[in-house]
């Protein structure tokens, strides 16, 4: 077997058996963060695998009129109550096990950025990074690397690329 099919593979239990068992916890945020908002998921367009565009899904931690910027850019008060605390304990991901069942996204790869992270997108395009899935999380979110240093993401999305196809 491929690795591809083994990390779908992974990818796919792993994501449905945290959804399955973690249920009523999703439904409490769900419902917390639809008193905070009144939307409780967030739908927005990010770039994915081969750069083609994407429905990414989170749970609301921003106003309903905050422009699709990135995260760093954003005015700290556009961010809601629960908003603060989904963010800190990255509960706000969630959703994104959705995107991973659906194929659009894996457990593990680089962030998806968006299309106007022009910056961000012509550093990864140096290294090839589009040609794998993005993910919920990877080796630049465990070392602290953000959107807001395009070349140090990018550089730590290589490397674990190349880590994780040898």
């Amino acid at each position: 077997m491929n690795s591809y099919k083994f990390i779908r593979i992974y990818d796919l239990i792993i994501s449905l058996t945290i959804l399955i068992l973690f249920f009523p916890f999703f439904t409490f945020i769900y419902a917390v963060c639809f008193f905070d908002s009144g939307k409780p998921i967030y739908v927005q367009t990010r770039v994915g695998k081969n750069k083609k565009p994407f429905k990414l899904l989170k749970f609301r931690t921003m106003k309903i009129n905050t422009p699709s910027i990135a995260s760093h850019m954003i005015n700290k008060r556009s961010v809601t109550r629960c908003g603060r605390i989904l963010r800190v304990l990255k509960l706000d991901e969630l959703p994104q096990l959705i995107n991973v069942l659906r194929g659009e996204m894996s457990l593990i790869g680089p962030r998806p950025c968006l299309f106007n992270q022009d910056e961000l997108i012509n550093e990864r395009e140096k290294y090839n990074i589009f040609f794998v899935k993005p993910g919920i999380t990877g080796l630049a979110q465990i070392k602290g690397i953000d959107m807001s240093n395009p070349q140090k993401l990018a550089l730590t999305d290589k490397e674990m690329i190349m880590r994780y196809s040898q």
